[in-house]
């Protein structure tokens, strides 16, 4: 029998933004439904405005998460702030602390925080959504270090990040775990109703691309294939909906070189989380065609809208979509994801890799992750 245990995650939540946000309040809610006293402590300052690339690190929409407590107490670069908020956790006496770990710059902030509990009262898991970061720093290493010598647990969720792990530390409390759901956008619409709401025709072929844009997520590679002649042909539509986190210009290039504009449906901009299944409803079909991947959690928006996708072979991205069955993996060219969106459509593969995420998506339930989580610490204090 699983011991009901008070949890402190340490992660962005409302009202920061994103994905991580939404990952952390959806955990914190299945902890809870699971009978755990589950609390989220967030930032007050993620990250300062000049290492932001975005427009605003804050959810615009004022609908707060219900039925979770979120507190607001890390300021990442003061490191008086962090003695305070090591000395809020220790009054609250928290059995053990999930840590969110994406990015070195939060290595020194969260690695003093963890340090400076009592690790005989209160132990630290350790949720590694990288270890090598996509964009390096100088510094990097030093600071993944740091953080990683105060956990006593470790979570990743792909192979290739636990490979990374393996290379700071030889720790027995490591697991590897299927990244749950993205639950939180609401149930899919009618195709026409999400389509009218984008000014889509029905008749179009569309192909999705979600997310902030960065250069390692492959957006180029992309537009790329739709210039490939056999997609024009088909006339094959791409929408793209995301914020760029870098110059927009060398995309515009790219679809003004190839006189793809109308070819092209471009929403620049941060897609709130009521929004998101207008997207992913109207679409056929999504891409991620990444250069370099640990996981993305597009995959489970993917899963929880049943929406048969195109992966890249790197990373951990071949793990989470059956090649063939919800979609395709295929290797990083324009060629290769030209071919793929080419046999979806001409094969009318809709139907039945639909199917197959239906049944695939089961074994990505939050109850699992969660369980998990906590026979990990109770592995630790054995």
């Amino acid at each position: 029998m699983i011991k009901k245990c008070k949890i402190f995650i340490i992660g962005p939540g409302y009202p920061l933004r994103g994905g991580l946000a939404t990952f952390d309040e959806l955990f914190c809610k299945s902890l809870c439904d699971e009978g755990h006293d589950a609390q989220i402590i967030s930032y007050s300052l993620q990250y300062p405005n000049f290492l932001f690339p975005g427009s605003t690190q804050f959810d615009t929409s004022g609908i707060a998460p219900k039925g979770l407590k979120i507190h607001t107490l890390i300021n990442s670069v003061n490191p008086f702030n962090w003695l305070k908020t090591a000395r809020f956790i220790r009054r609250e006496k928290p059995d053990f602390l999930v840590v969110r770990f994406w990015i070195p710059f939060m290595g020194p902030a969260l690695g003093t925080i963890c340090r400076l509990l009592n690790k005989k009262q209160t132990k630290v898991i350790a949720i590694t959504d990288n270890v090598i970061p996509h964009e390096k720093r100088i510094g990097d290493t030093a600071f993944t270090r740091y953080f990683i010598k105060s956990c006593q647990g470790f979570v990743t969720m792909s192979k290739a990040v636990m490979a990374d792990l393996n290379t700071f530390t030889a720790t027995p409390y490591k697991k590897f775990l299927l990244h749950p759901l993205y639950t939180a956008f609401g149930e899919k619409l009618d195709k026409l109703e999400a389509r009218k709401k984008l000014n889509i025709s029905l008749t179009d072929k569309t192909v999705l691309f979600f997310g902030l844009i960065r250069q390692y997520k492959g957006l180029d590679l992309l537009l790329e294939a739709m210039a490939d002649a056999r997609i024009k042909a088909m006339n094959i539509k791409l929408l793209v909906a995301g914020e760029f986190y870098e110059d927009k210009k060398a995309y515009t290039d790219i679809i003004e070189k190839h006189n793809l504009q109308n070819n092209i449906v471009l929403y620049d901009a941060f897609i709130a989380n009521e929004e998101v299944k207008t997207y992913f409803s109207a679409a056929d079909l999504l891409a991620l065609p990444y250069k370099h991947a640990t996981q993305s959690g597009v995959t489970q928006v993917a899963f929880h809208f049943e929406k048969p996708t195109i992966v890249t072979n790197v990373g951990g991205l071949s793990e989470i979509i059956p090649d063939k069955v919800c979609g395709y993996v295929v290797d990083s060219n324009p060629t290769a994801i030209a071919d793929a969106m080419i046999d979806y459509f001409e094969n009318s593969r809709e139907a039945a890799m639909t199917a197959a995420m239906h049944e695939e998506k089961k074994k990505y339930d939050w109850s699992i992750f969660s369980n998990h989580i906590v026979n990990l610490y109770q592995e630790i204090v054995k």
